[in-house]
This record gives C-alpha cells, structure tokens and sequence, in this order.
C-alpha cells in the first residue's frame, strides 16, 4: 500500500532481459535502507526488490506488468518517480494507493499556466475520474480537473513539477494510471 506522495527520482541503471520478464537495476539513494522482498512503487508499480548491491538495488518485471504499464518503454537513464510502501502508523499525505496499475494513458496537453502546470490525459478504458476525485499518475498522486469521458486534467504545482518526473513529460508521453480505488468499487457496483 503507498500514498501516492514521491520519495525521490530513481535513475535505470541497467536493464536486462530474461525470458518474457526484465530485470531492472536502479540508482535511489535510499537504497541502503532497503532490503530484499521490500515493495517499491515506480512509477506507480508495485515491484519487488530482489538484489540490492551497495547503492543500487534490481527489481523484476513480467509480461502482465510490461503489457499494462509504461515500463517497456524505459531505457538506461529513464528516471523513474520512486515511493516505498506506507507505514501504517503514519500519515496518509495522498490517498490510498495500490502499485496496481490499471492502464496507461498518453499526454495530450502540456499548459504552463505561469507558476503551475497543467498536463491533460487521454486514456481507452472503462475506468472513470470524477471531478476534484484522487488518480495516480507515475505514481503521483494528484487531484482530476476537467473530467471527461477517457480523458482528464491535473495541476501541478512547482513542488511536484521539480520533484518527480512531471518535468519530463510531453505530448505524447506514455504514463501509468491507477484509478481511485473507492471510485472503482463504487462503479463496479453501479454496473
């Protein structure tokens, strides 16, 4: 479980095929606090940690990962927005986050709206936003303006645009969704 909120950007250090899955070894600097079966989130996916090597540490990726996330699509360098999981007697500064990437969706609009940012997604599945309502972005954990039907927008303060890989992002840039999970439990039932 994670909140959403990013620790820090982790940089792909190497990538290595295996079969149908892929190992990726990252830099963090919080990689000595780390120990082997720990969950990390990256870029909004749950990946366990399975070598860990002074300051860098590997995770494993498999095919159902790689079909539903942009993580296909990283190379050496690709930074990557990093959270551990949640400590439960802690505070929850975002919003209950699984690591379970629903979908991907593109960037179809990138605004500097002279102090902020607004970024605008569309995305092909039957999952919905609403209006002032929670999605993770790589990770992120950000609140949805202009809701439309497979498309939304967010705001993104400096703070966050700094911090993560927001300031990375373009037209045409692939990215992980989670929708809210209470949102999904209530359209499921609606269904």
């Amino acid at each position: 479980m994670f909140t959403g909120i990013i620790e820090q950007l982790g940089t792909i250090k190497s990538i290595e095929k295996e079969g149908e899955n892929i190992h990726f070894t990252l830099v963090a600097e919080f990689t000595q606090e780390l120990k082997i079966d720990q969950s990390v989130a990256h870029n909004g996916c749950c990946l366990t940690v399975v070598q860990l090597d002074e300051n860098q540490y590997t995770v494993t990726a498999i095919q159902e990962t790689l079909i539903k996330t942009n993580l296909s699509e990283w190379k050496v360098g690709t930074k990557v927005n990093l959270e551990r999981c949640m400590v439960m007697n802690g505070r929850l500064d975002g919003h209950i986050v699984q690591g379970h990437v629903d979908t991907t969706a593109k960037c179809i609009g990138v605004e500097n709206k002279d102090g902020s940012w607004k970024f605008t997604f569309d995305y092909s599945s039957n999952d919905v936003t609403v209006e002032k309502g929670s999605i993770t972005i790589n990770g992120t954990s950000l609140t949805v303006v202009d809701s439309k039907e497979n498309q939304f927008s967010v705001h993104i303060i400096p703070y966050t645009y700094e911090f993560t890989n927001f300031h990375q992002l373009e037209i045409g840039s692939t990215v992980n969704l989670e929708f809210d999970i209470i949102g999904k439990y209530v359209a499921k039932m609606m269904r």
